[in-house]
């Protein structure tokens, strides 16, 4: 029973770990930045079709009348990634995998958007 118990923990604490496991650098890249468009949603509930290029452009389209259309460029610094949209400095994010297709992108300690496929 003992050995069951904690096989089932340590499975739970596998599962929560992976559920929330910050995404190196090169992970972004391939699950994010490769052309496909993807949604992203801010905290304040506004949708945005996101697209990453391979070639360091981005774009943001949104999806519905709230917020605005953004165009940029993306770099992969060692935390994690960094845009600069125009008129505006750089910007890093870490990627944080929340639960399946289920991304928040974070700056310090405070979750900015959340990002789904």
């Amino acid at each position: 029973m003992r050995a069951a118990l904690g096989v089932a923990t340590a499975l739970l604490t596998f599962d929560v770990a992976v559920a929330a496991s910050k995404l190196a650098p090169k992970e972004i890249q391939t699950e994010f930045f490769d052309g496909k468009p993807f949604t992203a949603a801010t905290t304040t509930g506004n949708k945005f079709t996101m697209t990453f290029a391979a070639d360091g452009k981005v774009i943001r389209e949104p999806k519905d009348k709230a917020g605005a259309k953004g165009e940029g460029t993306w770099k992969l610094s060692k935390d994690g990634f960094c845009t600069t949209w125009k008129g505006s400095t750089a910007n890093c994010y870490t990627l944080v995998n929340v639960e399946k297709n289920k991304w928040s992108v974070v700056r310090g300690a405070t979750t900015l958007a959340v990002w789904s496929k």
